[in-house]
């Protein structure tokens, strides 16, 4: 099987983001977080993870600042209600996880995270540090940027996230 989107992972990264699977717009444009009325772009600039507000086909740049992306669905697209359990590839990711060692890995969903964890879509999950731990990479869980959960729109843990980047950033 294909990937939808391409992995933009490597050793030796501070953060990776992590989505539940790409839409249905970035993968005909071939870029993550590519719909319009997707925050993720602008919200990575205002809370200081990129030195300007970058464009969906700009995804690669990302590696330059530390910064990696993947999907826990990789060969299919679509909103999280027109996905399967069966797409949903945790043994995958976690095996990247193993491989790539990021120091942090961010899911840009509560549902992303609930779907790794094998957690019912009612289990009780927080914003931000998550307790568990893979190695030494940290996990940690962001409100969705996508405009379909916008009533769930939270800036301030992605403010948080930004505020460790930025201080695990300035260690190299």
């Amino acid at each position: 099987m294909n990937d939808v989107l391409p992995d933009v992972l490597a050793r030796g990264l501070i953060l990776v983001f992590c989505g539940t699977a790409a839409s249905e717009v970035s993968a005909r444009a071939g870029a993550y977080y590519a719909n319009p009325t997707n925050a993720f772009w602008p919200t990575v600039h205002q809370a200081g993870m990129t030195p300007r507000r970058l464009k969906p086909s700009d995804f690669r740049e990302l590696l330059a600042l530390k910064i990696g992306l993947t999907d826990l669905v990789k060969d299919a697209s679509g909103s999280d209600r027109s996905l399967h359990w069966r797409d949903f590839q945790r043994e995958q990711l976690t095996s990247k996880i193993r491989r790539f060692q990021p120091q942090l890995v961010a899911f840009t969903s509560k549902t992303a995270w609930r779907r790794w964890k094998g957690l019912s879509a009612r289990a009780a999950v927080a914003y931000g540090w998550q307790d568990d731990r893979l190695g030494e990479t940290a996990f940690f869980v962001l409100p969705s940027p996508s405009g379909a959960a916008r009533g769930y729109w939270d800036l301030a843990p992605w403010r948080a996230l930004g505020d460790e980047y930025k201080r695990r950033f300035q260690m190299f």
